[in-house]
């Protein structure tokens, strides 16, 4: 039998297919909200010429629904992205990569001109940081990133064993208060090394769908 959680996550990726009325071409994000997201998508697949895929793990899945994984280059522009996180607030700023998958994340939601995000309500928070933050760093700067998130006041742990998509490591960032995101994003990828930040806060959600045992409630930031 499903959990409460796992039944608030499929209600919640349910109510995202809503926002997809009129749109062929998707863009679609990693984890496990979006797992149940995908297993929603079968039954609209026939409406769909395609999706993008942030993760080699979600295109598996998708070609195994039968729906084809598309180019982002080729399809430039995502009218809608769907995507899970790992935090949010009410005003769309997100923590994202704990799947690893960040930084093709963080290009789909620049390319999407709609960021549907779908959260259970544990995850709504009022500021970011109890989550570590994700950070992709090419793998010759770990050591060096490492020092600097240190100087910036963060305990980067290296997710040891893992690389991403892109042949990278992650390092998980503990112990921030991130009261402006914004701010925060832009420094931290000013850092040599670093290819994305977890954090989406210049390009955060348009539609927050937040989820739980009672129902489904939709922020527009």
């Amino acid at each position: 039998m499903a959990s409460a959680v796992e039944t608030a996550k499929a209600r919640t990726a349910e109510a995202a297919l809503e926002t997809l009325r009129g749109v062929d071409v998707i863009g679609v994000g990693t984890g496990s909200t979006v797992h149940h997201f995908i297993t929603a998508l079968a039954g609209i697949k026939h409406r769909l010429d395609g999706a993008v895929a942030s993760s080699e793990d979600t295109a598996e899945k998708l070609r195994r629904i039968g729906i084809p994984v598309l180019d982002l280059n080729a399809v430039g522009t995502v009218a809608v992205y769907v995507d899970g996180a790992d935090e949010a607030t009410r005003h769309g700023a997100l923590i994202k990569g704990g799947g690893g998958a960040l930084t093709r994340e963080k290009i789909l939601a620049a390319a999407s001109r709609q960021f549907v995000c779908m959260i259970h309500r544990a995850k709504l928070v009022d500021v970011l940081g109890d989550f570590g933050l994700p950070v992709e760093i090419i793998p010759m700067a770990r050591s060096y990133v490492a020092r600097e998130l240190a100087r910036r006041g963060g305990d980067p742990r290296w997710r040891e064993g893992f690389v991403t998509d892109n042949g990278n490591y992650i390092l998980n960032v503990h112990g921030l208060s991130i009261v402006d995101p914004q701010a925060m994003e832009t420094e931290f990828n000013g850092i040599a090394g670093v290819v994305s930040v977890g954090l989406f806060a210049h390009r955060g959600a348009d539609l927050l769908l937040i989820g739980d045992e009672s129902g489904v409630e939709r922020i527009r930031p």
